[in-house]
């Protein structure tokens, strides 16, 4: 367990120790799932804390099996790419947005039966009808952190889409990218084609729709960052802004410079600057050198091309 990366770890921890409550408490007559479960909308027992609470809720030991297998399996890959704290709030959206879509999916549904029993049925007549089949309302339950897995299966396809899995029974490995597609087309397939399954399959498109999304706005926007880096380039710059002011006011002395060795930049710099250049150099060079690894030498742009040209001349 030592291994396994901080929230994920946790994450382990928090759903089993949920899991064994449960069952304990079910000895007692007491049901947890009803109190963490996600309810219908509509329902009398549903309360807006169960969008968080239903994802620590599970069914039975397949259930939470092989959600915690897949949790560990690939969780910790993404913790340690991200950090934990963009982790976990990646990992919270999808559980909340997977959510979300089951809500919309048991409203699409609970208008489809009223309406087909119910003759002139009307938006008016909604919460009379709801009140008049409360019971079977409040049995609308969903749990389980499905939706959440399911958000971090695609993440993994998305940053590392060329690595290849096993996955059984398949006899060849397949990529990640073609193992998430084809696993969100069987979610689809399966929404439309099957009823009453017990399984929340609308709520895993919405975890994986909502990680989508939210991985596009964090392209689309690289400054916003969740990890140490940025503070650790701000106590860079101010320690390189505070040898600069040491520099000036001793004239020179007590502070050793370099000379950067470009014609195109012939002043002085001090060890710190040079030493907090070269590191910013060689984490691109890195940047670059993973990129290639995950999506090929053609995925990179003409700046980035020539940029790993020119480090290799160095």
């Amino acid at each position: 367990m030592h291994n396994i990366p901080t929230v994920t770890r946790n994450l382990l921890i928090v759903n089993v120790v949920v899991f064994i409550d449960t069952t304990l408490l079910t000895y007692v007559g007491l049901d947890l799932n009803r109190l963490l479960g996600l309810h219908f909308i509509l329902a009398s027992n549903f309360h807006v804390y169960q969008l968080l609470t239903y994802m620590f809720a599970h069914g039975g030991l397949s259930h939470i099996f092989f959600n915690m297998f897949a949790l560990w399996m690939f969780g910790g890959i993404v913790e340690r790419t991200w950090g934990p704290r963009k982790y976990l709030f990646y990992y919270m959206v999808c559980g909340i947005g997977a959510g979300l879509f089951q809500e919309l999916a048991q409203i699409g549904e609970f208008y489809y039966i009223a309406s087909n029993n119910i003759a002139n049925f009307n938006l008016s007549q909604t919460m009379l009808v709801a009140e008049a089949n409360a019971p079977l309302l409040n049995s609308w339950t969903t749990v389980g952190a499905s939706g959440a897995i399911y958000g971090i299966l695609l993440a993994f396809g998305l940053l590392y889409p060329e690595e290849r899995l096993f996955i059984f029974p398949l006899p060849v490995p397949i990529k990640a990218k073609w193992f998430v597609v084809g696993y969100a087309a069987i979610e689809l397939f399966m929404a439309f084609s099957t009823a009453n399954d017990g399984v929340a399959h609308i709520a895993h498109l919405g975890g994986m729709v909502f990680g989508f999304f939210l991985i596009r706005y964090w392209r689309r926007h690289p400054s916003i960052g969740y990890g140490n880096r940025g503070g650790q380039q701000f106590f860079d710059a101010l320690r390189s802004s505070w040898e600069r002011r040491t520099k000036k006011k001793t004239d020179g002395y007590g502070s050793s410079t370099r000379y950067t060795g470009s014609s195109a930049d012939t002043r002085n710099e001090t060890d710190w600057d040079y030493n907090a250049r070269r590191k910013a150099q060689q984490e691109e060079v890195d940047r670059i050198l993973d990129k290639i690894r995950r999506s090929g030498y053609d995925s990179l742009t003409r700046e980035e091309k020539q940029r790993l040209f020119d480090n290799s001349r160095k």
